[in-house]
């Protein structure tokens, strides 16, 4: 009677902290996604390139990097639970700075409030994915980032329909060419009108960051016990553990090939004709959902961490060598695959490229508990260190567009990727277990 009892307080135990922390991870997947909407939103309103406008998401992704430390050092300080609160207090004075941002139409200030976002961001996620990590069995870890991974990519889902619903509603003659045909007091007022569609939604959003700052601060999360078992005095600093700088370097190329698969799939579908080109990127979210079901269901149970990171490398090499050696023309594989469905087929070149997306969808959630064994009083320093990871999907997606140009043809830039999945191969196979650099 008493097991029993335990075993149900236990389990309550650890409901509460994931259910607190499946908020958080829909909150980084709303307002990472939001991206998408406001990049053409803002580059209506603020008259920017193409250039100036994809500032909207460098402002953002750079505060993981250089907030990523700083941070880190706040959290060792404060705890988990304290660290969490700090931002979504940081992320709800972000959000109020899109007011004047709107009411100005200052580009720079819009800028500002994205870096203000990611930075707040940056301290959630230092703070949180550790904290799945270790609130329940290590054997199962991937599994529960798993589960907030599905929450995360449900949250993409949604956010540029509210977007749509809450800023653009009515709007169907908001566009570059609408907008450069009016007159130049007929526009100001037309911009500053749609502007101003922006100050509500963003107030609604500090207002829900503070309550969850209420939430997360009251709630009574467990700290985690980041000490046990480790000799910390055998070690002076993160850089000392080879498994968790190792796995940083593991993110930095996940994170790269997860944002070509993700965002060159439509371009590489326009350039060969795609009728529906610009939904091909929900093909690449559907597989990686399908991954992170199969992460759910299958670790620990029938597959471990290591087996399923081993298993993502290698099937994403596998990928990347389908998208370069087959056909641009021939639609068989979709064809088998989801012809009978009636969902549009596409190319066997370009559903290499959506595979890609079930093939790498457990590295995220296999390498955060590999990369933070060990690592004791570091702990915080190692997430900081695993964040700045995310960097690679600014970097490598370049060198993609790089070697495209170079060889005149986007199906040989997807070369890119293989060296990703090699060093993540190596991981799986040898990278995780290494606890020195002798």
């Amino acid at each position: 009677m008493n097991t029993a009892v335990a075993t149900q307080s236990e389990s309550r135990g650890s409901l509460l902290p994931m259910a607190i922390v499946g908020m958080l991870f829909f909150i980084f997947g709303f307002v990472t996604w939001l991206n998408g909407s406001l990049i053409p939103f803002l580059k209506i309103l603020c008259d920017l390139s193409d250039f100036q406008a994809l500032f909207v998401t460098f402002a953002f992704y750079i505060s993981y990097t250089v907030m990523a430390l700083p941070m880190a050092a706040i959290l060792r300080r404060t705890g988990y639970r304290d660290g969490m609160a700090i931002g979504l207090g940081i992320m709800a004075v972000a959000a109020l700075i899109y007011i004047p941002a709107a009411q100005t139409g200052n580009y720079a200030i819009f800028l500002l409030a994205q870096f203000g976002l990611g930075a707040g961001l940056t301290i959630l996620q230092t703070a949180s994915n550790p904290y799945v990590v270790k609130v329940g069995p290590a054997e199962s870890a991937a599994m529960r980032i798993s589960i907030m991974g599905l929450i995360n990519k449900s949250a993409g889902v949604l956010a540029p329909i509210v977007f749509t619903a809450l800023v653009l509603s009515g709007l169907t003659d908001f566009h570059a060419e609408g907008i450069a045909k009016l007159g130049e007091a007929e526009r100001a007022t037309r911009l500053s009108e749609v502007a101003n569609r922006l100050v509500m939604p963003y107030i609604y959003m500090a207002v829900m960051l503070a309550a969850l700052v209420a939430l997360v601060k009251f709630s009574g999360l467990p700290e985690i016990d980041e000490d046990a078992g480790v000799d910390s005095e055998s070690k002076s600093g993160i850089w000392q553990f080879p498994q968790a700088v190792l796995g940083a370097v593991a993110l930095f190329t996940y994170v790269g090939v997860e944002v070509i698969a993700g965002d060159t799939i439509g371009l590489y579908g326009s350039k060969l004709g795609v009728a529906n080109f610009a939904s091909l990127t929900s093909y690449t979210m559907v597989f990686m959902v399908i991954g992170y079901v199969i992460g759910v269901v299958g670790i620990p149970r029938f597959i471990s961490q290591q087996t399923a990171l081993l298993g993502s490398a290698l099937a994403g090499g596998l990928c990347v060598l389908g998208v370069v050696f087959s056909s641009e023309s021939s639609t068989a594989i979709s064809t088998a695959l989801w012809g009978w469905s009636g969902i549009p087929v596409i190319p066997d070149a370009v559903t290499f490229v959506a595979l890609m997306g079930l093939a790498h969808a457990l590295v995220w959630p296999a390498v955060w508990p590999l990369a933070l064994e060990g690592l004791g009083k570091y702990t915080a320093q190692g997430s900081a260190l695993l964040i700045m990871g995310i960097a690679g999907g600014a970097v490598i997606p370049l060198a993609f567009g790089h070697i495209s140009d170079i060889a005149g043809s986007t199906q040989l830039g997807y070369w890119v990727a293989l060296p990703c999945y090699l060093f993540i191969l190596f991981y799986a196979l040898k990278g995780h277990k290494m606890r020195s650099w002798k």
